[in-house]
């Protein structure tokens, strides 16, 4: 993978999954629903995997600079 794209994959990957990671955090801090109609902790434990997938993502493209 060239530099360039991987950089700014790994950074759009790593930011997407902590902004996820730390709204759905205050979301559910605040005892408000993650998603409407939806259980919420099955909608937070869905979406926190998701930001987890989504840092784990950024950190691969991080490390195969």
């Amino acid at each position: 993978m060239e530099s360039g794209p991987a950089i700014f994959t790994g950074t759009v990957f790593a930011l997407f999954g902590a902004v996820l990671l730390g709204w759905t955090a205050n979301r559910v801090r605040h005892r408000a629903p993650v998603a409407l109609g939806v259980d919420r902790a099955a909608s937070a434990a869905l979406v926190a995997l998701a930001a987890v997938v989504s840092l784990t993502l950024g950190a691969w493209c991080f490390a195969h600079l």
